[in-house]
């Protein structure tokens, strides 16, 4: 039976600002950018009391929250903070999973403290990450993933809890679907609709019930609403993508600043493939107009893209063929994905008609 922690930082880059600026503390802060087209980054704990959340619209944020304070985003400082609570979980065990700057899963069910207790190590590590960085984390522990996610949420903040083996099942029978991971609010508006509200409601229908409502994802909601997650705790996350995107102050409808804004995009994306040795072979090009329709057009090679010359041809190429005469442009992205090798050649052989 594993023993697996999920820690969760509280509200991380709202946290880290109130941190380094005394003039933010106990005041509902977003990071992010307060223009028109701005969106908040995260919210502080204050702000969350009004309804804000991280990936709403400013002006929303603003109206909900006339007080909120803006501050801009320092990902750098995020970044390194991140680091360094990191190699906290490294002192514990090797067997650690990031999913962002702010979460990660740990399997300390053998550890370099030979702690029979994972609740005892997950109250280390939220002491020590307090006593390194000045901030709070949220734990949860149980025997595996989904379980350990749903604890470090539930006492949130500055929590920690345990879901134990013999209680699971029970404890996820009165969970709301809205809690399972997964499911966002189109699946979550599509249960409620199929009469669906609770994790007993989930464990009522059968696998097949669920595979045919919801694809592939109803095999998972079927496990997990037995409290059953075979997932293993991954340390080396594969790398299947690499993008960038900009949303613009304006709408932009002129093919020659389009072409120069998604050169300087590529020319980040590149920098990141170069860091992380991830060289795919697909380029996609995003667009997204004014009316909020979004187009995705992409191109494969034959080889995988080792450079930034033949990467920036592709996506020029592709960001010719895009129309621009309907509708202007209030989003750019540009990625890179597909790093499988390349087709063996095939000989050629001599074609004959009969």
């Amino acid at each position: 039976m594993r023993k697996i922690i999920h820690i969760d930082m509280d509200a991380f880059y709202a946290s880290v600002e109130q941190r380094d600026n005394e003039a933010l503390r106990g005041k509902p802060v977003a990071v992010g950018y307060s223009e028109a087209r701005g969106v908040v980054a995260a919210a502080s704990y204050e702000a969350r009391r009004y309804g804000v959340r991280s990936a709403m619209p400013s002006l929303t944020a603003r109206s909900k929250c006339p007080s909120l304070l803006f501050v801009a985003p320092r990902f750098d400082v995020y970044r390194e903070i991140s680091l360094r609570i990191r190699d906290i979980f490294y002192e514990y065990t090797h067997l650690v999973e990031p999913l962002s700057l702010d979460e990660a899963f740990l399997d300390v069910t053998e550890n370099s403290r030979k702690n029979p207790s994972a609740t005892l190590i997950a109250r280390e590590i939220k002491q020590r990450i307090y006593a390194t960085t000045g901030l709070r984390a949220s734990a949860g522990v149980s025997v595996n993933k989904f379980l350990a996610k749903i604890a470090s949420d539930y006492r949130k903040p500055d929590g920690l809890f345990v879901i134990l083996p013999e209680e699971a099942e029970t404890f996820v029978e009165g969970l709301k679907v809205e809690q399972f991971f997964g499911v966002g609010k189109v699946t979550a508006r599509k249960m409620h609709e199929n009469g669906i509200f609770t994790g007993l409601d989930l464990k009522r229908r059968s696998e097949k019930e669920l595979v045919r409502l919801f694809g592939k994802a109803g095999r998972t909601f079927y496990l997990n609403a037995r409290g059953i997650d075979d997932r293993e705790v991954q340390p080396e996350r594969t790398v299947k993508s690499i993008s960038n995107e900009t949303t613009f102050l304006q709408d932009r409808d002129n093919r020659v600043l389009l072409t120069v804004e998604l050169y300087h995009l590529a020319k980040e994306v590149m920098e990141r493939v170069e860091k992380e040795n991830f060289h795919g072979r697909t380029v996609t090009v995003k667009v997204k107009y004014a009316d909020f329709r979004t187009i995705t057009r992409s191109k494969t090679l034959p080889c995988r893209i080792t450079g930034f010359d033949p990467f920036w041809h592709t996506a020029r190429e592709i960001m010719q063929q895009v129309d621009l005469s309907a509708q202007p442009v209030r989003l750019l992205g540009i990625g890179i994905s597909n790093a499988a090798d390349e087709p063996p050649q095939q000989p050629a052989t001599q074609l004959t008609l009969f």
